[in-house]
């Protein structure tokens, strides 16, 4: 008889995606699939995540890999995204919709929150998170408890999403501080304790015990014994593998929808300027901060690339195919000025009536304009959560590696620094693995695992015309 193959199984719950993966004891990935489930809504309409859907496929998934013949399952974890809260009632059955943190916060009750707590900047640097009603998950509660008082009064628990996965299937609930660090305005970091607001409104009697992400509970699962852990916030998850194999400090640049600049080394408290130029704090899975900074950049470059492809005649895609262009861009930069009105970014830039693409000839000269303009905003957000750690190793990763004129401009403006690409479409999973798990990777796991790749400065002078 084949012996099975020992494996942690991971299921990695995004908004869109839904994915689960098995990981051998070298954290190799060995399997893997996705989903995507309809969505529900709330009772005010907005679209909501399907609670029943999930939990559904969630147990189905698992009990079929449980009584295959291929695997044998040590441990199970969670990753998911944030800002979000499930509430049980007495029972452990669930009160309300997940509220997704896209919805519009009343500015009503925001007004009240500030009158009585402070003035949102002094209480953004605080909590380490900036205004931004539903995605501050704690002012979710708050928001129940002044709208809906009939059922915030029925809360047993609110449980942060990551571990409400975990609590489908140990029935224990629990906080973590992954969970709790990210922009949700709960948290006081000078005082390493939940904010002032929290107790006065009573919200801490809401929130379950609170343990390290590195939990896991012993539990027997359909007659098998299995290691559960506690799940963990996807960002914070997404940085696991980082931390864990790299032994000299470093800055990692996660692109995608947003452009998040993680600095496990800052430990530096945020300041108002911080706060106005969208700086927040995530946790790791012990209560140490994570400075960083983000800006909407993946959401302005979809949104951008759109008009250029109208525009220019281009169908959506096409800029997929543009390389960097050396010329173009040494031409660019010596008439430096703005040329694109952003839509969805609120960092200070000139502020513009309207797009200028007239001065650009093609779609590659007006998309290198773009990737600079987009690029200034890149670097000041970057530099900012380095701030005074004394750093030189730079990881990109995210879906901005494969755009080459992102990748070469970043390694201009950090010369100074080793910058590195890495590709690895495993993202939080893995570190939710890694989180639970007893064995530690080796010295050379991250450049075996994520493919990176160095990146050279520009050589723009003449005598040394290569890039």
């Amino acid at each position: 008889m084949t012996a099975k193959t020992e494996v942690t199984a991971v299921f990695d719950i995004g908004k869109t995606n839904k994915k689960f993966f098995l990981f051998d004891k070298e954290f190799n990935e060995v399997y893997r699939e996705y989903t995507t489930l309809d969505e529900t809504t709330d009772e005010d309409g907005y679209p909501a995540e399907n609670l029943p859907q999930l939990q559904q496929w969630l147990k189905g998934v698992f009990d079929r890999i449980l009584h295959s013949g291929e695997y044998r399952v040590r441990a199970i974890n969670f990753s998911s995204y944030g800002a979000s809260f499930v509430h049980l009632d007495e029972t452990g059955n669930v009160l309300t919709p997940l509220y997704n943190y896209t919805k519009p916060f009343p500015e009503s009750v925001a007004d009240e929150f500030y009158n009585t707590y402070g003035d949102a900047l002094s209480v953004a640097a605080e909590t380490a998170s900036p205004r931004e009603g539903m995605l501050n998950s704690g002012m979710q509660l708050y928001w129940l408890k002044k709208t809906r008082p009939e059922v915030f009064s029925k809360i047993k628990y609110s449980i942060h999403f990551p571990q409400y996965l975990s609590y489908l299937f140990t029935g224990v609930p629990l906080s973590d501080y992954t969970s709790i660090g990210c922009h949700t305005g709960l948290w006081d970091y000078e005082a390493n304790d939940y904010h002032s607001w929290v107790y006065r409104e009573e919200i801490d009697k809401k929130l379950p015990p609170i343990v390290p992400s590195e939990t896991s509970l012993g539990m027997t699962y359909k007659r098998r014994k299995i290691k559960v852990g506690v799940g963990i916030h996807d960002s914070s998850a997404a940085l696991l593998p980082y931390i864990l194999s790299e032994k000299k400090p470093f800055l990692l640049v996660s692109t995608g929808t947003w452009s998040i600049s993680l600095n496990p080394f800052n430990q530096e408290p945020l300041t108002r300027e911080d706060i106005e130029y969208n700086c927040l704090n995530y946790m790791r899975t012990k209560g140490k901060r994570v400075k960083a900074t983000r800006f909407f950049m993946g959401n302005e470059y979809r949104i951008q690339v759109k008009k250029l492809g109208e525009y220019y005649g281009k169908a959506y895609g096409y800029h997929r195919k543009v390389k960097f262009d050396k010329e173009i861009y040494k031409k660019l930069i010596s008439r430096a000025s703005v040329h694109f009105k952003f839509e969805g970014i609120r960092l200070r830039r000139r502020k513009l009536n309207k797009t200028d693409l007239a001065p650009f000839a093609s779609f590659e000269e007006a998309f290198h304009q773009l990737m600079i303009e987009l690029m200034e905003l890149q670097v000041e957000t970057s530099r900012r959560a380095i701030g005074n750690t004394e750093l030189r190793k730079i990881f990109i990763d995210g879906g901005f590696t494969d755009n080459e004129v992102f990748v070469k401009l970043m390694a201009h403006h950090f010369k100074d620094f080793k910058v590195r690409t890495t590709r690895n479409s495993l993202g939080s999973a893995l570190g939710a693995a890694m989180v639970i798990s007893e064995e530690k990777p080796g010295p050379k796991f991250l450049k075996k695992t994520y493919k990176m790749e160095k990146l050279s400065p520009l050589l723009l002078s003449p005598e040394t015309d290569r890039v």
